[in-house]
């Protein structure tokens, strides 16, 4: 209809929040001393309004919105929102651009009809179509790409594979604003649907492993190889909450003592990790706290025994042929109660999700464990690791036992939830201190 040169990206939830942005972009954009033949977009960071002060479901995802694309050798990776594009990017590689079968349609078409013309109507009309784009390129050499629920991730990976570039701009004052789940179990499911689509990219035929290293070479294929195998820390998150501290109940060290040389290893890669975290943390700015970098910590644990496990479970039964529910919009709608349980800073778990039950599995035997050291006055030099892990996930399952045990509000965890997750955990520390 216009074809401009120039596309801008927007959530229907997002607001311009700066009227200079599309000049900061057109610095980008119409910079003599970049390679213009192939910079594809200009991607802005991703900020929320109406985040509690704590950010308790670290809704603001400050690593993959503001610290991890500032890393990216050849430009931040596509989020789907907040982006200027240039329409030739779109259509094939820099070195070789694809034809549409509609020469309307074509990069190069100048518009001479008014936008409310007879025949501007009929053809928009066409390709709004469902379609239209059947035995065409679009959606898997030009425009965004099709196959995955993540097709920001989507095309951006396909677009540096080919030989695009693009810049990460950051001003002080944020470009957009957005609205973020404010609910737990709402922010779980749209992590999991991104989980099912970072599953459908990695395997695929255009996975990191087989095809980005090559296309994109080592620190590139790196970059994007962090987010297609983020679903996977589900595998050592529920291995850490869950073994060491079944053997910290059957009095089995896993870990070596504190007085052996390797000891010191397993505290510097679990110092260094959690302080490096912590600096990123801190050093972005726009007001970060060590308590929202507290919370930021226990969602990445809380996503790894929750939305990663299920959503690698979803993919795995859809790659069976077994059908587990349809796409669904994150609701970024909430009632009077959970409103004020998030102004607060209070969990809500009243939603009665499966979810929920490898969770409190966890939080439970993480606590039985920890007293039953305590209790058993077991040797500190022998456990010193597993003591450190159960107690690391008392602290962080803290509101997971307020919601089971001392909350009567609709936060609370549902009854059914508890019961079952009680259950489970019963049989895995009984069968734990009969080994």
């Amino acid at each position: 209809m216009t074809n401009a040169p120039i596309i801008l990206t927007l959530d229907c939830d997002m607001r311009s929040n700066d009227p200079s942005t599309p000049r900061r972009m057109l610095c980008h954009l119409a910079d003599p001393n970049t390679d213009q033949s192939k910079l594809a977009y200009v991607q802005f960071p991703q900020f929320f309004e109406g985040l509690n002060r704590d950010d308790i479901y670290a809704s603001s995802f400050k690593s993959v919105f503001q610290i991890n694309p500032i890393g990216m050798i050849n430009g931040p990776d596509y989020v789907g929102t907040g982006c200027f594009f240039r329409r030739r990017a779109l259509f094939g590689s820099p070195a070789a651009l694809v034809p549409m079968e509609i020469p309307e349609l074509n990069v190069d078409h100048v518009v001479e009809r008014p936008i409310q013309s007879k025949e501007s109507m009929a053809l928009a009309h066409h390709v709004a179509s469902c379609d239209h784009e059947n035995m065409t390129n679009w959606g898997s050499k030009v425009g965004f790409r099709y196959g995955t629920v993540v097709e920001d991730q989507f095309t951006s990976y396909q677009l540096h594979c080919s030989g695009w570039k693009s810049i990460f701009c950051n001003p002080d004052r944020p470009a957009f604003l957005g609205d973020a789940p404010t609910s737990l179990i709402n922010m779980l499911n749209q992590s999991k649907r991104w989980v099912v689509g970072l599953h459908e990219m990695t395997f695929s035929r255009y996975s990191v492993v087989t095809y980005g290293f090559r296309s994109m070479g080592l620190l590139m294929g790196l970059s994007y190889a962090h987010y297609a195998f983020w679903p996977m820390w589900f595998i050592p998150i529920v291995v850490y909450s869950v073994v060491p501290q079944l053997g910290l109940i059957s009095g089995l060290p896993v870990f070596p003592m504190a007085s052996e040389p390797s000891f010191l290893l397993y505290m510097f890669l679990i110092l260094g990790a959690y302080s490096r975290d912590l600096v990123d943390f801190l050093l972005s700015g726009n007001g970060a706290t060590v308590r929202q970098w507290w919370n930021d910590q226990r969602i990445c644990l809380i996503r790894g025994l929750t939305c990663f496990l299920f959503g690698s479970l979803e993919f795995g039964l859809k790659r069976l042929g077994i059908s587990v529910g349809g796409y669904s919009v994150t609701s970024k709608a909430t009632n009077d109660e959970q409103s004020k349980m998030y102004e607060q800073g209070v969990f809500d778990f009243g939603a009665s999700s499966p979810m929920f039950v490898p969770l409190s599995v966890a939080a439970l035997i993480n606590l039985v464990a920890f007293t039953t050291a305590l209790a058993r006055g077991l040797a500190v030099e022998r456990f010193a690791l597993q003591m450190l892990l159960a107690g690391f996930g008392v602290a962080n399952g803290w509101p997971l036992y307020q919601a089971m045990f001392f909350r009567s509000d609709k936060g609370k965890l549902p009854t059914t939830i508890t019961l079952a997750s009680a259950l489970v955990a019963a049989l895995l520390c009984a069968a734990a201190s009969l080994a």
